[in-house]
């Protein structure tokens, strides 16, 4: 068996709990009168440190000075280190946001770790500390966001929890501007929920990734007829909700810490969530993950819940490399397969970078969607928008008519007659229908047109006297868009050199992407997989590790 990838940070002990599948309607604290913008924020692992301290070594956490031979932690943060965030780096971060962003988004997605990681054996990391650390950052995400009536979605991290028998209750209390009244209960159980950041229009759902995390064993894995594991109770729970938004002809934003795959969820865990977004994959635009700290995407492929009769396992992504290399050599599979990619069979998963300089530099980045036809110009309206309501009618009328396929396709009925498959949800997948004019599929109302990702790029270099500054790292988009009157980025955020009409050509713009559709993504992913196509693949691992060390 191959050695995989140690991609996998923290670990979670300690005794959970899940919340029973229900029905939950709501509406994110909004204030109904503000500009829709088709723009939100994603943003993760923070990791704040009370006890980081500016010219101390690196081998104490940049907690102590212990050795001249190590870089000496800078007064906002460490680049390309393995210390967690000075308050400087936090503080100066959300203050940026407030200035720059808070004006110009319409929602939050926050992805959880908000602690300083607990690796510095002289001074542990105690419950109440997590606990105050989170009420810190939340504190700070409801002064810039939330009084502004913008959304903010939270997720728990791998590093917020310690023993969490009673975290729930605790979260609940730290997060409850942030969570709809009518989900407490749901939350309380199992820290998962659904929030609608545009009302009858935009739902974005939170994941208790901490239920299907491989380094979790207080949990049992989702086996099949294990119907009290918290991992499948969060499952039965997604899938009301799924199919409740589905019913109401609205699109979802799935999110959560730990991202999806065989290496960091029990197996059959991440065959139900496999299973899930593809079956919904009309109505889920895209799913959006942190806890790597490294900037990449990925699919998760109807491939995977395939039986095969040579293998006990199914086949695995993990990889003896890098996750570069592990990435070039599935999309180098998916240039071979490419004249018949069929886009019924895959899902994208964005996993963002980080704020913590771990192992990289301070990062955030700003998705814009496509809000083209709304007649209204404000959120509390676009329920009632006639451009919506007729799009609504017309996707539920087509959806009426389109074929079911099979979930079991790929399946030899055979094989799951055996004993080591009959127990496996790959042998009790539904069928289900796509759409290929989806938004997730098509470029439409609400379709992911891009995003641009910023940086602090001379991170070591600022001190008291010398405020550092954000910059545009990269964008998805073609530069021709950016003049467009819906300006997918404003101007204002842009650097000078992309604000001019006329440019063509920039080292900002290397992938040109007319949209974040699976098409799109599969097309970018094709040509990543040519080993011909050595300057693009040398730009992707450029933006991918920030120009450090690839892991």
């Amino acid at each position: 068996m191959k050695k995989r990838i140690p991609w996998l940070a923290g670990l979670l002990c300690g005794q959970v709990l899940a919340a029973p599948p229900q029905v939950v309607l709501n509406v994110a604290p909004s204030r109904p009168d503000r500009k829709l913008h088709g723009r939100f924020l994603h943003i993760t692992d923070i990791h704040p440190d009370p006890y980081y301290a500016k010219d101390t070594s690196q081998s104490s956490q940049c907690h102590r000075k212990e050795s001249d031979e190590d870089q000496q932690a800078g007064y906002y943060g460490t680049p390309f280190g393995i210390c967690d965030s000075p308050w400087t780096l936090t503080n100066f971060t959300f203050e940026h946001l407030e200035d720059h962003w808070s004006s110009e988004i319409d929602f939050v997605i926050w992805t959880g770790d908000n602690a300083r990681h607990d690796e510095d054996h002289e001074i542990p990391r105690p419950l109440d500390e997590i606990f105050a650390l989170n009420r810190a950052v939340a504190k700070k995400m409801e002064d810039v966001f939330l009084r502004k009536g913008i959304p903010v979605v939270p997720s728990l991290g791998n590093n917020d929890v310690w023993r969490p028998n009673e975290i729930t209750d605790e979260f609940a209390s730290i997060w409850h501007s942030f969570i709809p009244s009518s989900s407490l209960s749901t939350f309380r159980q199992g820290a998962y929920y659904a929030v609608e950041v545009i009302p009858d229009a935009l739902a974005a759902i939170s994941l208790n990734t901490m239920y299907f995390y491989h380094n979790n064993k207080a949990v049992r894995g989702c086996l099949v007829g294990d119907t009290s594991d918290p991992g499948n109770l969060q499952f039965d729970w997604l899938e009301v909700q799924l199919e409740m938004f589905r019913a109401r002809q609205m699109q979802v934003w799935v999110t959560g810490h730990v991202p999806p795959s065989d290496v960091h969820y029990f197996p059959e865990c991440y065959y139900r969530y496999a299973e899930l977004s593809l079956r919904y994959q009309d109505i889920i635009l895209g799913s959006l993950f942190g806890h790597l700290n490294v900037d990449h995407f990925y699919f998760v492929e109807a491939a995977d819940l395939n039986v095969s009769p040579k293998e006990d396992i199914m086949p695995s992504h993990s990889f003896e490399g890098t996750i570069f290399e592990a990435l070039m050599s599935d999309f180098g599979a998916l240039v071979k397969a490419s004249g018949h990619l069929n886009y019924d069979d895959y899902a994208v998963v964005s996993v963002s970078p980080s704020l913590v300089p771990n192992p990289y530099l301070p990062s955030f980045r700003v998705f814009s969607y496509n809000i083209s036809g709304l007649g209204s110009t404000t959120v509390g309206a676009v329920g009632e928008d006639e451009y919506l309501l007729m799009t609504k009618k017309d996707r539920a009328s087509r959806w009426k008519h389109l074929p079911y396929r099979h979930g079991d396709d790929g399946n030899d009925g055979r094989q799951c007659m055996g004993a080591g498959y009959r127990d496996s949800w790959r042998c009790k997948l539904h069928p289900w229908r796509s759409d290929s004019h989806a938004p997730s599929r098509q470029n439409t109302l609400w379709t992911p047109l891009g995003y641009a990702q910023y940086y602090i790029p001379a991170l070591g270099e600022y001190d008291e006297k010398d405020e550092p500054k954000f910059k545009l790292e990269y964008l998805t988009f073609p530069i021709s868009s950016l003049q467009l009157a819906e300006e997918p980025v404003p101007l204002r955020n842009l650097p000078k050199s992309l604000r001019e009409a006329g440019v063509t050509e920039s080292e900002l713009a290397p992938y040109g992407l007319p949209d974040l559709t699976i098409p799109s993504w599969l097309d970018l992913a094709c040509k990543l997989g040519k080993p011909r196509e050595k300057k693009l693949r040398k730009r992707f691992k450029k933006y991918m590790y920030m120009g450090g060390e690839a892991i």
